[in-house]
């Protein structure tokens, strides 16, 4: 089996070992992914963007989709970002789960890990 390897050239990628995503066995397995920004908007919209740029270069998109957790600090903040979800997926929407937990810093306020088909 084949397997790429994408970087983006985050800081935490060399720091913690890990990579934005990972094209193998059919899918792009995308590693949870902040954004930067004040508010959760802005937060979820950097880090679709971020995203969205590993997909390209792994040969997918956002309507391959299967699988989508979103996690938060704060669950009330979710229902802000579903007109950006809602938009970047369009008529294909994945399966998804929003758990409420911490993040690797305070300062986020939303993390996206996502699975496509290749």
């Amino acid at each position: 089996m084949t397997i790429k390897r994408i970087h983006t050239g985050s800081p935490f990628e060399s720091k913690i070992g890990y990579c934005r995503a990972v094209v193998a066995g059919g899918f792009v397995h995308v590693a949870g992914t902040v954004g930067q920004g004040d508010t959760v908007q802005d937060q979820c919209r950097a880090a679709l963007d971020v995203i969205r740029k590993a997909l390209e270069e792994a040969g997918s998109s956002f309507d391959k989709a299967v699988r989508v957790n979103y996690y938060l600090p704060d669950a009330a903040e979710f229902e802000a970002c579903w007109p950006l979800l809602t938009e970047t997926f369009g008529d294909n929407p994945p399966a998804a789960t929003m758990v409420e937990c911490n993040l690797i810093d305070p300062k986020y306020r939303i993390e996206i890990e996502l699975t496509c088909l290749a």
